[in-house]
């Protein structure tokens, strides 16, 4: 089985690019240090996606990996990770 990291969330790095919440910004100056979304006011704005995918080499398999696109785009190796509260173990 999987061991989560430190936000309880399983490493899946390489599988598909993974779309973010946060507006693109070139550098992380003014960034939120509470950990939430990094919004902009312009609507028309383009999205982070991280991590790499299966049609990247081992090097961009990494969160620290971050490109962005429109919103809009689509492809085999763009997707999404769905995460919610584990239940507490007893």
């Amino acid at each position: 089985f999987d061991i989560a990291n430190a936000w309880g969330l399983c490493d899946m790095h390489g599988n598909v690019w993974e779309w973010c919440h946060d507006h693109w910004h070139d550098n992380y100056e003014g960034a939120p240090e509470d950990g939430s979304a990094w919004m902009s006011e312009d609507s028309e704005n383009i999205y982070v996606f991280r991590g790499g995918s299966w049609f990247n080499s081992p090097r961009n398999c990494r969160s620290a990996c971050r490109n962005n696109y429109n919103p809009v785009v689509r492809g085999s190796n763009l997707g999404f990770r769905v995460s919610c509260s584990a239940p507490e173990l007893l």
